[in-house]
């Protein structure tokens, strides 16, 4: 057999017309930049999801940020209210001579057992009063501290007075610790049963009420009677304190001094 030269081989190849082989295909789309569409989908459905997983987190710390202050907040207010009914009331407020308190004032005192029809709106010569003409029904026992948005009428608790409470009135306007301080003294006379040792109130007084000492901001204000002879008129006072600051030491001293006994009805709760 006759060998056949490289170069006609060639030729004859090249004769056939026909091309060589190419090599394998470019994946379509791969030149474009960021990728195929199916690669950009996926990516961004990453993205959305991992936004929704972040949400997720945000959320339930926020959930449990909201649970605990909700836990909390009753255990503050018990733990306050505890403290507050086993605190004694010269532990509260400022000192006396920080809270800047006049002596005591007595003026003779009005009005025992004179009852005005419930309406009725009673001019008090001092205001505010430590006596005069009343309701016929006081305040009831158990609450201590009024805001002007539940304080009874002035009359009202005139007829406290006369049963042998200490008023503190306060103005109202005061500056916020004012109050603060009154309410938390306010439950240190809160026990469960009838003790007479407990008739204290603490009020607010509004312009709209009358006149308030000037510069003054708490008005301390005691009924007082010979606790011999209750009856007798002659022997009855009116008694007022004012003070520009709460003192819980200033409160016990006047109580100690003008105890319940010493009031025109003493019994009456």
């Amino acid at each position: 057999m006759a060998n056949v030269s490289p170069s006609k081989s060639a030729s004859q190849s090249a004769g056939t017309g026909k091309a060589a082989p190419k090599g394998p295909k470019e994946a379509k789309g791969s030149g474009k930049p960021g990728g195929s569409r199916r690669d950009r989908l996926a990516s961004f459905e990453a993205a959305r999801k991992k936004e929704q997983r972040n949400r997720t987190i945000r959320l339930l710390v926020i959930c449990g940020v909201l649970a605990i202050a909700l836990l909390a907040y009753p255990v503050y207010l018990f733990v306050d209210d505890y403290q507050a009914r086993n605190a004694t009331v010269a532990s509260l407020g400022t000192d006396v001579a920080a809270a800047g308190c006049d002596a005591p004032v007595e003026s003779p005192a009005s009005g025992n057992q004179d009852h005005v029809e419930a309406g009725t709106k009673v001019e008090y010569s001092e205001t505010p009063p430590a006596f005069g003409s009343h309701y016929d029904t006081p305040a009831p026992f158990v609450k201590r501290f009024y805001t002007m948005s539940d304080r009874p009428e002035v009359e009202t608790l005139v007829h406290n007075l006369e049963h042998g409470y200490t008023l503190a009135w306060y103005r109202d306007g005061a500056p916020d610790d004012v109050a603060k301080t009154l309410q938390k003294i306010a439950k240190t006379f809160s026990s469960d049963d009838y003790d007479p040792a407990d008739k204290f109130i603490a009020a607010p007084w509004s312009e709209a009420d009358g006149a308030f000492p000037e510069g003054k901001n708490v008005v301390l204000a005691r009924w007082t009677a010979d606790p011999v002879d209750p009856t007798d008129t002659t022997k009855q006072f009116g008694v007022r304190q004012s003070c520009t600051g709460v003192s819980g030491q200033a409160i016990a001293d006047f109580m100690a001094k003008y105890p319940v006994g010493s009031s025109p009805e003493p019994s009456g709760a």
